[in-house]
Parts: structure tokens; sequence; C-alpha cells
């Protein structure tokens, strides 16, 4: 051995019996004498059965970038609840006014085109207040895009809007004189107004039903995937409003097509909002909990109230009256509730995610 090599030799074997005399510690390589008997490590704690390391996955937690939501929720604020609540109003008072025009019932006619007069002008407001200025709603008016329900909705209220005017203005020809040319007017706005009054009536169920298509192109997850039921439970709404109009104003002997219009909007209202609190899976939470899911039960019972006082109340004024506004009551709470849970949806990610990811699956599964 060389003279260079032997005290590095030296160091070594110094090293090895150092490392002798201080046993075998935690992370050394030295093997275990064979006879030894094995040692039973001791399992980690927060987990049943077997050894071996407990891995704990935190829950998912459905957020984007910088914690802004993936959808931009509508900026519309309570006045387009408004307008939704208004726009079937004055349809379901039109149909009314039709009613009590066509079968002689003149104290129903009148209150239901006085009703959609005022609705329809509130209508107009709201959403001219929305638009910010009121030359944007004259600007869609330009064009009619047939694949816009923003274009369709335009000039159906602009259609249904003079009519309902007219049909409104007639009320007034007894009062005018029957001599020059306010008697001609006397003469000329009965006729018209039956003539505008059925062309509101048949305006009406467009009016009451776009702005539940309306909502349902909207990317809106829970709006959205309700496109099959929001036309249906706007179309019951209005109809609902309106009977609650013909029997807090008509006396019971002329409120018979008011409580016809109770049942059929009370049974396609409730249908409907059946259907979007439980046919959407995720997406019906929105409908159910929060501010939407108030709004909702307080609009069924309202509308199962008002259905009632309805049938009871038939010669019953006061029953009546208090079945017409509920009635009301239950369509106001219906279009806010609706509203409000879709602005819900959009707001929280997971109900954006989550179905993609389920359609994802399903395409998958599919190919495969």
């Amino acid at each position: 051995m060389s003279p260079e090599r032997a005290p590095v030799g030296a160091l070594f074997r110094r090293f090895r019996e150092r490392l002798a005399a201080q046993g075998p510690e935690r992370g050394s390589r030295t093997p275990a004498p064979r006879d030894a008997e094995p040692v039973e490590r001791p399992r980690r704690r927060g987990r049943k059965g077997g050894g071996g390391e407990q891995v704990n996955v935190p829950p998912a937690e459905f957020t984007s970038y910088y914690g802004r939501p993936i959808l931009k929720a509508p900026v519309w604020k309570w006045d387009i609840a408004a307008y939704l609540f208004t726009g079937g109003l004055a349809a379901g008072s039109s149909l009314l006014a039709a009613g009590g025009q066509l079968t002689g019932r003149p104290a129903l006619r009148r209150a239901g085109r006085l009703t959609s007069l005022a609705a329809v002008t509130a209508s107009a407001y709201f959403l001219v207040n929305d638009l910010g200025k009121p030359s944007r709603f004259h600007h869609m008016l330009r064009v009619a895009k047939l694949t816009s329900p923003m274009s369709v909705g335009t000039w159906i209220l602009t259609t249904f809007g003079p009519a309902a005017g007219v049909a409104a203005v007639a009320e007034a020809a007894p009062w005018l004189p029957e001599r020059g040319l306010l008697g001609l007017g006397r003469k000329v706005l009965p006729p018209a107004g039956q003539a505008a009054g059925l062309v509101a009536a048949v305006t009406a169920p467009a009016l009451a039903t776009y702005t539940g298509v309306l909502l349902a192109d909207t990317a809106v997850p829970s709006w959205h995937e309700a496109y099959p039921e929001l036309p249906v439970i706007f179309a019951g709404s209005a109809l609902a409003s309106g009977a609650g109009v013909g029997l807090l104003a008509a006396p019971t002997a002329q409120a018979g097509p008011a409580r016809r219009f109770a049942v059929a909007g009370a049974a396609l209202e409730l249908w409907g909002a059946h259907r979007v609190e439980h046919r959407l899976g995720l997406l019906s939470e929105p409908y159910a909990t929060g501010t939407a899911g108030r709004l909702l039960r307080a609009g069924r019972a309202l509308t199962a109230a008002g259905l009632a006082g309805a049938l009871v109340g038939r010669r019953n004024r006061v029953v009546s009256a208090l079945s017409g506004g509920a009635l009301l009551a239950a369509s106001v709470c219906t279009r806010f509730g609706i509203f409000h849970g879709g602005i819900a949806s959009a707001k929280d990610p997971r109900y954006t995610v989550v179905p993609q990811r389920e359609r994802a699956d399903r395409r998958a599964a599919g190919r495969d």
C-alpha cells in the first residue's frame, strides 16, 4: 500500500468503528440481524383499517382567475324584474278585456283595457330606464331580426302598446259630447276600440311569453337550461294576473272569464314552477334556495290561495277581491323569483363548471 493512500484507509476504518459504536440510526442503511423479530410500526391516526399513508384531498373549490366568476352576471336590476311582471299583466289584462268584449261584460272589458294600458306604459318605462336612453329603444326599431328575442320583443311591444292605448281611450267615449268634433270621436271610438282590443288580444300571448324566451336565450345557467318551462310559467303568470284584475274590479256576476283564467293560469304557473325546481338537477338549486326560493314558495302559496278563493267566492264580492289580490301578488313573486334565481346561478361558478363537465362526460361515454 502506498504511503499516500494509508492515511485515507485509516480514516475510513475509524469512521466505520464510530458508526458501529453508535448503533443503527433512523435512516441508515445498516440491515437488521436476520434473527431479530420484525418491529411493527405504529399506524397513522385518522385512518381506519390497514396501514399506509392517508391522502387527504381537500374539497373542490370552483373558482376562476383572480376570484372572478366565470360568467359575468347580468347587470339587470329590479326594474327588469318589474318589466317582466308589468308585461305579463298587460297581456293578461288585454285577454281579459277581449273576453269581456266578446261576452258582453262591460265592467270586465273596462277593467282589462285600463289596466292593460297602465301596465304596458309602466313596462315601457322600466325597459327604457334599463336601457339608459330612450333613443336606444328607437334604435332597436331600425331592424327586425327574427332570431333575436330582443328584436322580436321590441316589435311586439310596439304593436301592442298603441292597440292597448286606443282600446283604453275608447272607454272614455260615453263621456264625450254628442255634437261637434268630440261628438265625432264619440261615434268613432267604440268600433275603433273594439278592433284595437282584438289586435291587442292577438298580440298578448307573444307579449306574455317572449320574455321567457329572452331569458332562456342568455348564457345564464338556470335560465338557459329552463328554456322549455320559462315561457309556460310566464304565460300562466300573465293569465293569473289578468284574472286577478277581473276578480278585483268586476262584480261577481261578470267575473266568469276571470275565474276561468285563474284556473288555467294557476295550472300553468304551478306546473312550470315545479318543473324548474326539480327537473334541472343542480341548476334547480338556485330556484329553491335564497331569495328566489322564498319568492317562488310564496308565489305557489298565493296562487293556490287565489285559485281557491276564485272558485269558492263565486257570489262573495270580498272573497273574490281577496283572491284577485292574491293572484296578482303571486305573479309578482313568481317573476321576481325566476329573475333572482337566474342571477344567483350566474354568480356561482359551480353552476357553470359542473354541468359542463357532466356534458363532456356524457359525450365521452357516447364515443366509447
